[in-house]
């Protein structure tokens, strides 16, 4: 185990260091644009052209790391992701900040590629398992811990530095590694009407994950101001929002191994809708009050990808996981990227505060859903079903699992 941790260390600092950067600069983009006089909806809109690169990126940088190696790759595109924060410190060019923030989702997840591949091949077989836990942790941490930057003091341009600061220096535990660089394997393929037909509400819930956690990254920062919060109680704001993640992530995905795990989606996606219109209902709350909520319904929102990615493997065969991985962050991806656009358009419509009644409906049709499915076909609840916590990275994210157990029996039957 210890060689394990001093062989990833360098891979995981540098995700410590590339998450707060990221972390940091999906809240400031959103209270920057505010002052710059971007509407909720451009703001939305910004968020969107995020995930678009997002997904783009998921397709044409596997190309750069095959030409060039996980270092230089993986400097490059540090290196260009810290330029284009420093750009929009530079121009409060709407069109500008457009597309910089494809530019940034499209070299961000290749970043996450680069990372996730070589913690693959880095860490011993048998604490995969550990490394991989340790590293989605990291994720949801880094970014919590980043929002408290926002106390610092001074112009917009300041944190943009501060972000750019934070990527140059993700990259140079990877560049001093000693490790070497591992070997790529070729793109899984995409298959979602095959995966829909096996596994429809793993597909939905990834689908209404990203569209709701794609207005949350882009649009609650916005929502906090509303709410009269200063820059730092924003920060704080998010940071509790994020600690709900990582706190409730493993209890929830452990309950959804102890019952069907489409019932495990309606519960808890009920239980989100719930305390979204609670904290719709409770616009004057005080902060006390306005911190539980986010915490109680962040934590519920951030577990439902991982139960849905669950899901998804109880019922694909080991050769499949690739592929099923790629499909559901596919589907996640596009839900990301227009479920900011759709909030963004409600908030300005009507009021800021019915972002969480954009979460109320989402949730409450994702229950709906899975509790429809779970009543027309119910399946035996194993030994072997193993929830993982996790995050919307890449596809490589599924490889450090190699052991995931083939279930036979379960292909072709649907859930």
């Amino acid at each position: 185990m210890l060689s394990s941790i001093r062989t990833t260390a360098p891979l995981l600092s540098s995700t410590v260091f590339l998450l707060m950067g990221v972390g940091l600069l999906h809240t400031h983009i959103a209270l920057q644009g505010a002052v710059l006089g971007f509407s909720v909806a451009m703001i939305g809109i910004l968020t969107s052209a995020y995930y678009t690169g997002f997904l783009v990126g998921t397709y044409t940088v596997p190309k750069l790391t095959h030409r060039f190696g996980h270092i230089r790759s993986f400097a490059f595109c540090t290196s260009l992701v810290a330029v284009t924060a420093l750009l929009q410190a530079l121009t409060p060019a709407y069109g500008a900040w457009l597309v910089l923030r494809v530019l940034q989702g499209l070299l961000l997840v290749g970043l996450y590629a680069i990372i996730e591949s070589w913690l693959n091949t880095a860490a011993e077989p048998r604490h995969r398992s550990t490394v991989f836990a340790a590293y989605m942790m990291l994720n949801l941490g880094a970014s919590a811990a980043a929002q408290q930057f926002l106390r610092i003091r001074g112009e917009g341009f300041v944190l943009f530095c501060v972000v750019a600061i934070l990527f140059c220096l993700a990259s140079l535990p990877v560049v001093v590694t000693p490790q070497p660089q591992p070997s790529l394997r070729a793109a899984p393929r995409v298959q979602v009407g095959h995966m829909f037909r096996l596994v429809p509400t793993a597909l939905v819930s990834a689908l209404i994950s990203g569209m709701a956690l794609g207005a949350f990254w882009g649009l609650l920062p916005l929502y906090a101001a509303a709410r009269g919060l200063g820059t730092a109680e924003i920060g704080t704001y998010m940071s509790v929002a994020i600690a709900g993640g990582v706190t409730l992530q493993l209890p929830l995905g452990r309950l959804s191994d102890r019952i069907d795990r489409r019932l495990a989606l309606a519960l808890i996606s009920a239980s989100a809708a719930l305390v979204a219109l609670v904290n719709l209902a409770l616009p004057t709350a005080g902060p006390t009050v306005a911190m539980l909520l986010v915490f109680a319904f962040a934590g519920m929102s951030f577990a439902l990808y991982p139960i849905a990615v669950a899901h998804l493997v109880d019922y694909l065969r080991r050769d499949d996981l690739l592929s099923g991985s790629s499909t559901v962050l596919l589907v996640n991806g596009i839900g990301s990227a227009v479920g900011p656009l759709l909030a963004g358009a409600l908030m300005s419509l009507t009021r800021p505060a019915f972002l969480f009644g954009w979460f109320a409906i989402l949730d409450s049709l994702l229950a709906g859903y899975a509790l429809y499915r779970f009543m027309r076909r119910k399946r035996e609840v194993t030994s072997d079903d193993n929830f993982v916590p996790r995050v919307h990275t890449t596809p490589g994210a599924m490889d450090p699992h190699p052991d995931t157990p083939e279930q036979p029996g379960k292909m072709g039957k649907t859930a």
